[in-house]
């Protein structure tokens, strides 16, 4: 029966410290490389926590499953924010630019229940509603009616 291991990595920075040694090193797998593997899957993220799951099998060969930070860690991270407005219908705490958006898009990927780009915008400016940020300077919301008018068609990729 397969071993699984679900933790909270910071993108890039995995070590054989906690958490990963003390809940590793009973199982008896090599610590070192599964750390070096998480950290080329989690390069991307530097700096954001990422939840990965380690399946470790009988035989130690393991598989790793990188999870993604939430939409709203994504979106401050891409814009260099602390956090999102306090409130979100009165003030503006940022301005995200389609391709923005677009890399935002990919970096969730999968997670993402969308089919297609523009589907998959239209959730994650769903996310700025909540947050007080804009898209393409336009309030989110006037965004996602634009998203869905086609405005956006040529840098969506759709």
């Amino acid at each position: 029966m397969p071993e699984i291991v679900e933790v909270l990595i910071d993108g890039g920075e995995a070590s054989p410290g906690p958490p990963l040694g003390p809940t590793l090193g009973p199982m008896g797998v090599n610590i070192m490389q599964i750390a070096g593997d998480i950290n080329k899957k989690t390069a991307a993220f530097k700096g954001m926590k990422v939840p990965v799951k380690i399946t470790i099998a009988e035989d130690k060969s393991y598989e790793i499953e990188v999870g993604t930070p939430p939409i709203s860690a994504l979106i401050k991270d891409e814009l260099g924010l602390e956090k999102g407005a306090s409130n979100p219908r009165t003030d503006k705490a940022g301005d995200m630019t389609i391709e923005q958006l677009v890399k935002i898009c990919e970096m969730k990927g999968d997670s993402l229940l969308g089919a297609t780009t523009k589907n998959k915008a239209l959730e994650v400016t769903g996310s700025c509603v909540s947050m007080g940020i804009y898209v393409d300077g336009k309030p989110p919301k006037e965004a996602q009616r634009l998203i869905i008018a086609g405005a956006y068609d040529d840098a969506l990729g759709d």
